[in-house]
């Protein structure tokens, strides 16, 4: 079978997306991880699926690097908007997409795009943390060293570390240690910040999954709640990324709002 793909970045967090609304059978997981396979395949850290909905404009579906499917994206979606639009798919830069975290609201503003992606969640089963309450500022032991955490969730989840020097952390040692702890029942993505100040954080991410990418929406998103939970920050922010920066706002109606790009690289065919 022939499929054409559009490979797009939001930031460097690089994607396929496909449309899939005309096609009845595929394996997903496999046609994800042999696509996104650096060396073998396209290359990508997600592949982002096209479907119809019965509850919102499109429905979208997410599968990591290694064939698993994932709840939200947060640079995914912010692409897949700008799919839509620049495919001439749909002329609606108000857009309802279907996820499974539910119904996510991207606008689109030229080159930028603003997604209302909901409100977060803080209690710790819904995220699901093995704890119970509020996760914040709570201990976390790996190997020879304990973090301090705060745990949120943007449909999926997050776990976010502070630390004092964000480039010369050790991410690829405690980033997966921290993913498949034992608290974590669905696994967990890994957010190292460092405050510059307190309207801007730097992020380095551990995705689960994926491992390190050079960005990650709902990562920024969860970011900037746990930073103004811990009161290091206002609820306006820039955070900043490998791949560059984004505009998060956790607003006063409880909503978290994310600004940032969707580029399209380019298009192609594949024989899978």
């Amino acid at each position: 079978m022939k499929l054409k793909f559009t490979k797009m970045h939001g930031l460097g967090n690089d994607f396929i997306v496909i449309d899939c609304r005309a096609i009845k059978s595929i394996e997903l997981e496999k046609v994800a991880a042999n696509l996104c396979d650096r060396r073998h395949g396209v290359g990508a850290d997600q592949l982002l699926i096209l479907k119809q909905s019965n509850n919102a404009d499109f429905k979208m579906e997410i599968y990591n690097a290694d064939g698993s499917e994932v709840e939200m994206c947060g640079n995914g979606i912010r692409c897949f908007a700008k799919y839509l639009l620049d495919q001439g798919i749909t002329e609606k830069a108000d857009l309802e997409i279907e996820t499974m975290a539910g119904i996510i609201r991207p606008k689109v503003h030229g080159k930028l795009v603003e997604v209302n992606m909901g409100e977060p969640i803080l209690n710790g089963p819904d995220i699901p943390v093995k704890m119970e309450g509020r996760i914040q500022a709570a201990p976390i032991s790996v190997e020879d060293k304990t973090f301090e955490m705060t745990c949120v969730s943007m449909g999926n989840p997050h776990c976010i570390i502070f630390v004092d020097d964000v480039d010369n952390f050790p991410l690829a040692h405690y980033g997966p240690l921290i993913e498949k702890h034992e608290l974590f029942p669905n696994r967990i993505n890994v957010e190292f910040i460092q405050v510059l100040n307190d309207k801007e954080i730097k992020m380095r991410v551990w995705e689960r999954g994926s491992g390190e990418t050079l960005a990650c929406g709902t990562g920024a998103c969860a970011s900037a709640v746990a930073s103004v939970l811990n009161e290091k920050t206002h609820r306006r922010i820039t955070v900043h990324l490998a791949g560059g920066d984004l505009d998060i706002l956790w607003g006063e109606d409880n909503i978290v709002y994310m600004t940032g790009p969707g580029v399209e690289v380019f298009e192609g065919t594949i024989d899978i």
